[in-house]
């Protein structure tokens, strides 16, 4: 099979033969102009939903605090007196928010976020090393165009949130490899989301983890794959020269994310001592400062226990729950890392991080696209009928849980604390997201495991290199080894 007929065979067949060769002769401006009619589309949506864009008000205040040396943890903004819940160092950056007025500050930030989407989507291609033939560019632009109408997209925008660019920040320094601009600094856009908010400090984690686990291995003279060309952004000096050192790219990048984190937490506690002081002693100990632990939007599983045992402090249950997905969250991320499924061990651990912490809101849940541009590539790279289905209905299922709004269906009226009384299908609902999560955390363990033993069986000889559909080729470097098998069609 040649490239030109994989490329049609890609196409929708379902499109008429004169949309599919504009689409094949001018892909980029086909999307783009797709994109963009999407993009405003939801733009006019939102207005005529009249969003408010209250998270970015209170980014705003926080700002002005900052500005006027107020105390950032006193203050209360908007008409719902919310309080600020992020260390100081996020402060500092939207000082730049209070020169500009309410309009073109709202206006500027819907545009971000959704040029933010593009490249969350581009970045996560990237990871997961497609497409094959087609202009990344242009498939960013074409998922970007239905993902903006996911429900924690739409939410991000609507409250003004941060979560894209989070995001984005964690996948810049993911999807970095030998050779690439900036290469050198990745772990700097992990260290400064963690600054920004501390929940993306699990990804550095989980690099020092699965650097450890390597290091060891290394030192052993024992290795699970390819040396080193299987992490996130791994130095080409060490592969395939035979050294042994415990030191890996891992560790260095875990530690170019933890010095970013101190160094975003100096520059605070120097601009604003006083809220620093507090932040670290006091606010950040404080779990029920973002509000009632109970409600819909907290898709955490410390929100998902409250609804469950209709109490609004788990307590121990949710401690025990929490460490016990914590474990198994970075086991099968460190397990995917080792054995090259970078896309994998990422989604894992932001699923990880979404779950374990004490408040997620729906809109926190962005890292689903990611979560879904994975399984997709996936189900396109499965072989077999049988095989094929179920990934194609996991994907399906999955899509249709982030786009149907589907917690939102129970009883949610604010200050009534109606999930304290949820019925079993009502639970069910609102607790999707965890759900998800902690699905795809066994999803990650058991791909995980069998790559780990089929490369194991490779380097032993016992069999052939794995080849097309057989998962274990997925991550960064993924695309050639799909554009072989493809071309041996």
């Amino acid at each position: 099979m040649t490239a030109t007929e994989s490329a049609d065979k890609a196409l929708a067949p379902s499109l008429p033969p004169a949309t599919r060769e504009l689409i094949r002769g001018r892909p980029l401006l086909t999307t783009l102009a797709c994109c963009l009619l999407s993009f405003a589309l939801f733009w006019c949506a939102q207005r005529l939903a009249n969003v408010t864009m209250i998270d970015l008000m209170v980014y705003r205040a926080e700002g002005w605090a900052a500005r006027a040396g107020a105390d950032l943890y006193a203050m209360r903004a908007t008409e719902a007196r919310l309080p600020n819940t992020y260390p100081p160092f996020a402060a500092l950056l939207f000082m730049p928010l209070t020169l500009l007025g309410v309009d073109e500050m709202r206006t500027l930030a819907t545009a971000g976020n959704l040029a933010l989407l593009v490249v969350l989507v581009h970045l996560t291609l990237r990871l997961v090393g497609r497409p094959l033939w087609w202009p990344r560019p242009a498939v960013a632009l074409t998922l970007a165009s239905a993902a903006v109408w996911t429900e924690p997209v739409w939410t991000t925008l609507r409250y003004g949130q941060i979560n894209l660019l989070l995001a984005v920040l964690v996948l810049w320094d993911l999807s970095r490899r030998p050779g690439d601009a900036g290469y050198r600094w990745a772990g700097l856009g992990i260290g400064m989301a963690a600054g920004l908010k501390l929940t993306p400090a699990l990804f550095a984690v989980l690099l020092a983890v699965a650097g450890t686990v390597r290091g060891w291995q290394r030192l052993r003279g024992r290795r699970t794959g390819p040396p080193d060309r299987t992490g996130p952004a791994s130095a080409g000096r060490a592969d395939g020269t035979g050294r042994t050192g415990f030191w890996n790219p891992l560790l260095r990048q875990s530690l170019t994310a933890c010095a970013a984190f101190l160094g975003t937490a100096l520059l605070a506690a120097v601009a604003l001592p006083r809220d620093s002081r507090r932040f670290w002693t006091e606010v950040m100990f404080s779990t029920d400062r973002p509000g009632l632990v109970e409600q819909t939007a907290n898709q955490s599983l410390r929100g998902a226990l409250a609804r469950l045992l209709h109490t609004p402090d788990p307590g121990l249950w949710w401690a025990g729950a929490a460490a016990v997905v914590a474990v198994a969250g970075l086991a099968a991320g460190t397990a995917a890392l080792l054995a090259g499924l970078n896309a994998w061990a990422a989604v894992a651990c932001a699923m990880t991080a979404l779950l374990v912490s004490p408040v997620s809101w729906s809109h926190h849940w962005v890292w689903c696209i990611p979560l879904l541009v994975l399984l997709g590539s996936e189900t396109l790279h499965r072989s077999g009928l049988r095989v094929w289905r179920v990934w194609r209905a996991v994907t399906a299922a999955s899509a249709l849980l982030f786009c149907s709004y589907a917690l939102w269906w129970v009883p949610h009226t604010p200050g009534a604390r109606a999930e304290l009384r949820q019925n079993g299908a009502q639970m069910l609902l609102s607790a999707g997201y965890p759900l998800c999560g902690a699905a795809f955390i066994g999803l990650t363990a058991v791909v995980a495991v069998r790559a780990l033993r089929r490369r194991a069986a490779t380097a032993a000889g016992a069999v052939p290199a794995a080849g097309a559909g057989s998962g274990a080729v997925t991550g960064v470097g993924a695309g050639a080894g799909r554009r072989q098998a493809v071309a041996k069609e």
